[in-house]
């Protein structure tokens, strides 16, 4: 007789992301049973889902919504699962996106703004520190975790108001300058701007804790 894994059993969002068999694979490595899937009912037995992407805002965006992922995240995150949105995976769930001038709706989980870097060197590649508000759990301060992009959430702005809800927690970082939006915890729903995938150990201690709902 076939016993069930013990394993957290985790849905992973197949849209067309390219990163997708990088993210699967380390979430196996850290601990989950992976199920691939594109739409809410081959997630029935997860106990969280991971909203991958890499590449332009818009591009995914337009992916994500020709298999209907606006109803899938929304049940999703009304249902108390938890939820993790990784690079553009973390971006989509914002307002809006500002990409060579032209805006493209996000799905408004967070009401920030995704704009280009304000830095000289783009895109904004390699291993950064993030600055992490007590409470946060997951990250780590004095470690280093991997970034690829050149667009992020910056803080609020007096013409888009706040880029998280009140009651969120962010972690940042700074390249050069700039400082923007490195991770949100709020309820069910956890993003990062970098990639854990690629984070080395402390990449897979963030995963390990997020499988295991911490």
């Amino acid at each position: 007789m076939n016993q069930r894994s013990s394993r957290p059993v985790i849905g992973l969002l197949d849209y067309g992301s390219g990163n997708l068999h990088s993210v699967a694979r380390a979430l196996t490595v850290n601990g989950a049973e992976v199920v691939l899937g594109a739409g809410l009912t081959d997630f029935a037995d997860a106990a969280g889902l991971v909203v991958p992407g890499v590449g332009a805002f818009a591009a995914c965006m337009g992916q994500l919504e020709a298999i209907g992922a606006g109803e899938l995240l929304e049940n999703w995150i009304d249902s108390g699962r938890r939820l993790l949105g990784i690079c553009v995976g973390h971006q989509v769930l914002f307002a809006a996106g500002v990409e060579h001038g032209f805006r493209r709706a996000g799905f408004g989980v967070f009401p920030g703004v995704v704009e280009s870097l304000d830095a000289r060197r783009l895109p904004h590649m390699g291993w950064n520190t993030v600055q992490v508000p007590e409470g946060f759990g997951l990250l780590e301060n004095d470690q280093r975790y991997y970034f690829v992009h050149s667009y992020a959430v910056h803080e609020a702005t007096a013409q888009e108001g706040p880029s998280v809800p009140e009651d969120a927690l962010v972690a940042w970082t700074v390249h050069e300058q700039d400082r923007f939006v490195a991770a949100v915890r709020w309820r069910n729903v956890t993003t990062t701007q970098f990639h854990p995938e690629k984070s080395g150990n402390a990449g897979a201690r963030f995963l390990c804790r997020w499988i295991e709902g911490e």
